[in-house]
């Protein structure tokens, strides 16, 4: 088993989706055979325009040979494994990639960098998550910071980074911790503005009083992905899990014929019947979650 890279963009032709599966062609097969088991970070390509960097984390269940598609296999994600960073990772910094693995002899960037699969070490691992997990923020434990090993770096230190590694990884596990990480990738994404009615509440504190809702559960296999989130207030949050408004596709506010007063209702959601979404079309409601919502929760 051995960490990998994956290349990921939005607009990619293949038949992706991030917190369910990764599909890749035959030559990649070898190296994605090694992620099986483990984690895996996700990269936005330097091409793309306003490119996130490394953006997400996930495991590995199997791989699979596409049925739909000959010569192509699928990655499949390991149900509740995705997570998103609460501060996407350049693919570079001031002293060059944070995968020094990717530097040659001469240190310049490889080839291998062009690679949409590719293995990774635990060194350039950790320093991807120290960054996309903000472990000032208490989220992640904290370890001395790991410095990106030199060439011919000592065999013996590998167990101890690895260690720590997989100390921090399986803490990623916690539903306290996701959900925490959750609400602060959906807030921002929303700036911290209820979906629904557009009100930003501050409270005394500084807090935002807005939740972080999944559109479809984390109990009916809903991943912690932006787009399966929403930024609701609690009266509104309260409303939506319980199927007593929902959102068409094209972002239309829903209202159930089951409500007692729907006049009430129309009167604190915006005005226009549209709900409010986020500024980066990568980061909207995806249809997928939506439709579950509507087909599963909604009382018509």
């Amino acid at each position: 088993m051995s960490y990998c890279v994956f290349m990921h963009r939005t607009d990619s032709i293949y038949d992706d989706s991030p917190a369910e599966q990764y599909q890749f062609p035959r030559q990649y097969l070898g190296r994605a055979e090694g992620s099986v088991g483990d984690w895996i970070v996700y990269l936005e390509p330097t091409k793309v325009p306003g490119t996130r960097g490394y953006f997400a984390i996930a495991r590995v269940e199997r791989i699979i040979p596409d049925s739909k598609a000959p010569g192509m296999y699928l990655a499949l994600i390991e149900p509740g494994s995705y997570l998103e960073f609460v501060n996407p990772v350049s693919f570079s910094e001031l002293n060059g990639p944070i995968e020094r693995g990717l530097l040659n002899e001469a240190g310049k960037l490889s080839g291998r960098a062009q690679a949409a699969v590719r293995p990774i070490s635990p060194q350039d691992f950790q320093s991807i998550i120290e960054r996309g997990l903000d472990g000032r923020d208490a989220v992640l434990p904290r370890v001395p910071e790991t410095a990106h090993p030199p060439a011919g770096f000592a065999e013996d230190q590998a167990p101890l980074v690895s260690e720590q590694l997989r100390d921090r990884i399986r803490r990623l596990t916690s539903r306290v911790v996701r959900d925490r990480l959750f609400r602060r990738i959906v807030l921002r994404a929303y700036g911290e503005r209820c979906a629904i009615t557009g009100l930003k509440l501050i409270n005394g504190g500084g807090r935002a009083e807005v939740n972080a809702a999944h559109i479809r559960p984390v109990e009916a296999n809903g991943p912690d992905l932006v787009t399966n989130g929403l930024a609701l207030s609690g009266t509104v949050h309260w409303m939506f899990d319980r199927g007593l408004i929902s959102l068409s596709d094209d972002l239309n506010i829903l209202v159930s014929r089951q409500i007692n007063d729907v006049d009430r209702i129309r009167g604190f959601i915006n005005p226009s019947g549209l709900a409010f979404f986020p500024d980066r079309a990568g980061d909207r409601p995806h249809p997928h979650f939506l439709r579950w919502h509507r087909e599963h929760c909604f009382k018509h």
